[in-house]
């Protein structure tokens, strides 16, 4: 396809949503953008600054916060990724830590932070070739995205994703607790008032539970080819 296209994948946590929606961009030669590593830039910064505690987020402190929080993305040639930065901190690594996912829901559903973020998504959007990946990317960031997809899996086999890649990282996790905080968080982002996770009406369902990360790009390449004959 010659004309360049915005891509929004949405989905429920621990879909694989990032790896699928990075290979489509190097595939296409897209810029690729994690929406939730934006919302988790957000929550590491609460947590550095004390906004979180006792297990409650300080809503007016994050909001307050939000005009000095800077969020972009670098690529790392080394790595062949995107990269997270906040405040010209690279916290790729750490936003990706156990604590975050922990409370990024709750801080997710601040309305300020939801309009800031959204704000910062669309401004990365305005020349499109991208594919962005998140829970409302399809609904409210790019409601006219050219191709919107909606991952599932089923809870057992994300909480087996998500801890499979974090004993890999080295970082000592317990199963059951993933289990739990997936299912909370599945609850929080179809529950809350501001932008919830759900299926836009023209979105494209793909259930990956039992298929391989190719298999899903074999799939990705015949609806490319099947936008292609009907243009």
């Amino acid at each position: 396809m010659e004309k360049k296209l915005i891509i929004a994948v949405d989905g429920y946590s621990s879909c694989g949503k990032s790896s699928f929606a990075k290979l489509i961009a190097e595939e296409l030669d897209y810029l690729f953008i994690d929406s939730g590593a934006m919302y988790r830039a957000v929550t590491l910064f609460a947590l550095r600054n004390g906004f979180i505690e006792n297990n409650t987020v300080k809503r007016d402190e994050v909001v307050k916060s939000l005009s000095s929080i800077q969020i972009n993305f670098k690529f790392n040639p080394d790595q062949q990724i995107y990269e997270t930065f906040l405040n010209n901190e690279n916290v790729e690594e750490e936003i990706r830590q156990f604590e975050v996912s922990d409370y990024v829901s709750p801080v997710s559903q601040i309305k300020e932070v939801r309009e800031k973020m959204v704000e910062l998504q669309r401004e990365i959007g305005v020349f499109k070739g991208i594919v962005m990946d998140g829970r409302d990317i399809g609904t409210v960031v790019f409601p006219d995205a050219d191709i919107k997809i909606f991952m599932t899996a089923s809870p057992e086999i994300r909480a087996k994703r998500r801890y499979d890649e974090l004993i890999a990282k080295g970082i000592d996790v317990d199963y059951e607790k993933i289990n739990l905080n997936i299912s909370s968080r599945d609850k929080a982002d179809s529950e809350r008032e501001i932008s919830p996770l759900k299926k836009a009406d023209d979105a494209i369902v793909l259930d990956n539970s039992n298929m391989t990360i190719q298999e899903q790009m074999i799939w990705f390449r015949k609806l490319i080819e099947k936008m292609g004959n009907e243009n």
